[in-house]
C-alpha cells in the first residue's frame, strides 16, 4: 500500500502540516466524548478558555519559548522556567500530561487555554482536592511577556473565579504571589481577595523567597459588569466531584 493510499484509507487527504498530528478521527467525533471535560469553554467579553488538549501543545511550547518573564525574576514557586531548552521542553510536556493522568474526582487539575480574537495568550489553572467536601479551589496562571499589562491576567482569574463560584459552588479560593511580583497582587487585590499569611520558601537553590497568601470568598469577590459564558459543563460535573 503507497502512503498516499494509506492516507486515503483512513480519511486523511495528505500530509499533514508541519507540527501537526494528522486527524484520523472523523470531523463530527472527538475526545471529549469520552472525556467530556475537553468539551468546556468559557468566554468573557475579550477572551475565550478552553481545557488544554494534545493538539495546542504546540502552541503552548512556542508561547513559553518566546518568554514569560525576566531571567531576573522567578515569578513560580517551581521554577520550571529556569530549565534549558532541551529540558524545557520535555519537562513541560510530562507536567501537563502527568496532570491529565493523575486527575480524579478527589483531586483535580484544569488548564485552560486562553485566547485573545484565536491567539493563545497564556495558560489559567483551577485545581481542588476534595472538591465535593471543601468547596475551595486554587488558581494558577502564566502569560506570555508580549500579552502583559493590558488586564490580561484579571480577567483569565476573573472568569475561572466566576466560574468556580457561580457555578460549581465553591466557597473559598485561594492564591499567592512573591513579594517581588507585584502585578500578581494587584491582580488579587483588584478582584477582592484578603491576604492570608505568608510562606518561606526556596524559590531557586539556595534563593529564599516570601509569598503571600490570599483568599477569597464569594461575598469579597469585586465582579466585573460582565458574566462568563459557560457551555458544556453539565456533562462534565463529574470531573469536579460534584
Amino acid at each position: 500500500m503507497s502512503g498516499r493510499l494509506g492516507c486515503e484509507r483512513f480519511g486523511l487527504s495528505g500530509p499533514a502540516a508541519p507540527g501537526r498530528l494528522p486527524r484520523v478521527t472523523p470531523p463530527d467525533r472527538s475526545l471529549a466524548e469520552y472525556w467530556p471535560v475537553f468539551g468546556l469553554r468559557l468566554a468573557t467579553p475579550r477572551l475565550v478558555l478552553t481545557p488544554l488538549q494534545d493538539d495546542d501543545l504546540v502552541e503552548v511550547l512556542d508561547l513559553i519559548l518566546s518568554g514569560i518573564h525576566d531571567a531576573g525574576r522567578m515569578p513560580f514557586a517551581m521554577p520550571w522556567t529556569d530549565a534549558p531548552r532541551a529540558e524545557l521542553i520535555p519537562n513541560t510536556l510530562r507536567y501537563y500530561w502527568t496532570a491529565r493522568g493523575a486527575t480524579t474526582p478527589e483531586s483535580w487539575q484544569l488548564p485552560f487555554l486562553v485566547r485573545r480574537g484565536g491567539v493563545l495568550v497564556g495558560l489559567q489553572e483551577l485545581m481542588a482536592k476534595d472538591f465535593a467536601v471543601t468547596k475551595r479551589v486554587e488558581t494558577g496562571s502564566w502569560l506570555g511577556a508580549a500579552h502583559q499589562g493590558d488586564g490580561i491576567g484579571t480577567e483569565m482569574r476573573e472568569a475561572v473565579l466566576q466560574f468556580a463560584f457561580d457555578h460549581l459552588k465553591a466557597t473559598r479560593a485561594d492564591s499567592g504571589a512573591f513579594l517581588d511580583n507585584p502585578r500578581s497582587q494587584r491582580v488579587s487585590e483588584k478582584l477582592g481577595y484578603s491576604r492570608d499569611g505568608t510562606a518561606v520558601l526556596q524559590r531557586r537553590p539556595g534563593e529564599r523567597a516570601v509569598e503571600q497568601r490570599f483568599t477569597l470568598s464569594p461575598g469579597q469577590f469585586v465582579r466585573s459588569n460582565w458574566a462568563v459564558q459557560v457551555r458544556g459543563l453539565p456533562l462534565c460535573r463529574a470531573y469536579f466531584g460534584i
